[in-house]
């Protein structure tokens, strides 16, 4: 990966040391890397010293993680017995579906269990040292998640019940005192002007990092989805980019490889509310949040020093500071484990929850150690917007989803204040994703571009250091308009926007997104919905559907609004009330041309019969699922 500044440095981990002791951590970095630096690093690089270095001690084929500063004392480790040749990893070349290892951690033995069908290449990531450390993360982080998790159920209870968010009382010490910043940008992640977002599959991979962005966001989250290959998949072909061993070959014979300068990569994990039910520990699912980053950073952290950047970040739909907090913890047992320089980990938080919005410097300031900035993320914000206050009232009915723009002035209330949080504490601002998608209609191609040319216009202007695009035809103009406000400069967060002053009440006034709720809007949320859901339930996240690109989050308005608009009896533009029945008339119409575009695909029409009937789970049941991703993940993925 190319780099824009000064690397940090940490030392690589120690060889073996007789033949009891070896260090938690992948093999070496690649001969083909531009070199490590051993532990006679310079003073002031951040090396960590050897004798600091997480250890696995091997004795009667048994792997034991032992805790940074124990050494060779077993009394407090994690474990990992190889499983034998019946339960072989799937993947491993003997059509076997599943493997057992035993886990000793400090709360005693546990068992760990990989199921699913076979995946290439899964053995080499889901290793016995892999594993064990992502039951380490697991046995010390599960329990906090599970009760921050109830911590949000029980605020959405109270934000139902009337009880609006509101700017901390409790730590407003931390907005007023101005001295504290966050880390010093890392190598890579300092220019950041554009950024492009997709999926881990192999042609994407290679297209992402030659599309002459800055970053790559490695989308693991919404635009991926959590069948067992694509969890894998996805990791093989980051591990094999890092090294640069990766290349593509189409059918037709069109072959890809990488280019000499390639974007950084930052990768999104699953967020905090969704598990890896192919991993569990006693029976107990993984916190797929744990997989996503344990997997990514075990396998990789070395070799991107090596190569001049790091582990990087993308955290999503954090809610309060506590998660951050949670993050924060995290990283530092990681980085302890394998050997890493304290604040090697850098994180950029997504503010797409409504509740984030009004703990944005607390949310730095709990991960200042570990920061690279925030991003608007547009859509899962307004998604957040209906999901909390869905039963709250008329005033916070949204209209069409296409009529609530980042020019609203509740979305620009929190777009500014997110700008103004980040360079006041030294911190990038990213902006949101543009949805649309280059068209094959010239003329429409045109409309598109000035369209997001407007977009990242405002944005550039607001003081954002940069934003996403969606797709690499994007990449080219999108950089023209960030050139031309940043000129030779790397970003602008010397722009502290002090002019910038947003209340509790302007990031709640949700009324004035004003527009009306139309027949042809409800229709679109009905059809995008379930021709999402359809893609998802085959295993892709990031669809083009009607010139946009939509992901997991765009879906979530889709549905969301349709339950919220039944719930308030809001009347259409052509004076029908919307309702199950009219929502179920519309689902019957969609589900049908759908399949008919299927005839000739009997698995497509199953998906197609599959996703109609989650669409009524989601959108027309009279409870509310907090996410469609789960109950399709736990009922409708092998």
């Amino acid at each position: 990966m190319t780099s824009n500044a000064s690397p940090f440095v940490v030392a690589p981990p120690r060889r073996s040391v007789g033949a009891a002791l070896r260090v938690l951590a992948p093999s070496a970095p690649s001969a083909g890397s531009p070199g490590g630096v051993g532990a006679d690093a310079p003073a002031g690089t951040g090396a960590v010293a050897p004798a600091s270095l997480g250890a696995v001690v091997a004795s009667a084929g048994t792997a034991a993680v032992a805790p940074a500063g124990t050494g060779a004392d077993t009394s407090a480790r994690t474990a990992v017995a190889p499983a034998g040749p019946s339960d072989a990893i799937p993947g491993a070349g003997n059509g076997e579906a599943g493997t057992t290892a035993e886990v000793v951690t400090p709360a005693g033995t546990a068992e760990i269990r990989v199921t699913g069908p076979a995946v290439p290449r899964a053995a080499e990531i889901l290793s016995p040292d892999a594993l064990a450390f992502l039951a380490d993360l697991h046995h010390h982080f599960a329990p906090r998640r599970a009760e921050l998790l109830a911590e949000r159920q029980e605020r959405r209870r109270r934000i139902a019940n009337g009880e609006h968010p509101d700017f901390l009382a409790e730590t407003a010490h931390i907005r007023a005192d101005r001295t504290w910043r966050v880390a010093p940008a890392a190598p890579g992640l300092v220019d950041r002007r554009v950024e492009i977002t997709g999926p881990t599959d192999k042609k994407m991979t290679i297209n992402a990092l030659n599309s002459g962005a800055k970053v790559w966001l490695a989308d693991l989250e919404d635009a991926n989805t959590p069948h067992l290959h694509n969890v894998v998949d996805g990791q093989v072909n980051l591990r094999d980019a890092i090294r640069r061993e990766i290349d593509f070959t189409t059918a037709e014979g069109r072959r890809y490889e990488l280019g000499p300068e390639t974007a950084t990569i930052v990768v999104r994990p699953r967020g905090w509310h969704l598990l890896e039910k192919h991993v569990r520990v006693d029976g107990e699912p993984m916190v797929g949040a744990l997989v996503d980053f344990g997997l990514y950073l075990f396998h990789n952290a070395h070799e991107l020093l090596a190569r001049g950047t790091g582990p990087y970040f993308y955290l999503p739909k954090l809610e309060n500071h506590h998660e951050a907090r949670l993050w924060h913890d995290v990283f530092a047992r990681a980085e302890e484990l394998l050997g890493l320089g304290h604040g090697t980990i850098r994180a950029t938080v997504l503010i797409e929850t409504v509740t984030a919005a009004f703990e944005m410097e607390e949310i730095l300031y709990e991960l200042r150690d570990y920061s690279a900035g925030l991003n608007a993320g547009r859509w899962d914000y307004i998604f957040s917007i209906v999901k909390n206050f869905r039963a709250s009232g008329k005033a916070f009915v949204l209209p069409d989803r296409a009529a609530v723009t980042m020019t609203v002035p509740f979305m620009r209330a929190y777009t500014e204040l997110l700008v103004r949080t980040c360079h006041k504490r030294g911190a990038h601002a990213i902006g949101g994703m543009s949805a649309f998608i280059p068209a094959r209609d010239e003329a429409r191609n045109r409309e598109v571009e000035a369209i997001v040319r407007q977009d990242k216009q405002r944005e550039a202007d607001d003081g954002f250091d940069g934003s996403w695009v969606a797709h690499p035809g994007m990449v080219g103009y999108v950089k023209e308009v960030f050139d031309g406000v940043l000129g030779p400069r790397p970003n602008q967060v010397w722009r502290t926007r002090e002019d910038v002053h947003v209340t509790a009440a302007d990031l709640l006034d949700v009324a004035s997104a004003g527009g009306r709720v139309t027949a042809a809007g409800l229709r679109t949320n009905v059809a995008v919905a379930v021709r999402y859901l359809e893609a998802w339930l085959g295993g892709r996240g990031a669809v083009a559907i009607f010139g946009l690109m939509e992901d997991a989050a765009t879906a979530e308005i889709s549905r969301s609004q349709v339950w919220q608009w039944i719930h308030n009896a809001t009347v259409l533009d052509d004076g029908r009330t919307v309702t199950v029945e009219l929502v179920g008339e519309i689902l019957d119409d969609e589900r049908a041309a759908l399949t008919r575009e299927a005839a000739d695909d009997p698995a497509r029409q199953a998906r197609i019969t599959a996703a109609a009937e989650l669409f009524a789970e989601v959108a027309l049941g009279e409870s509310y699922p907090t996410f469609l991703t789960v109950p399709a993940y736990a009922c409708r993925v092998e």
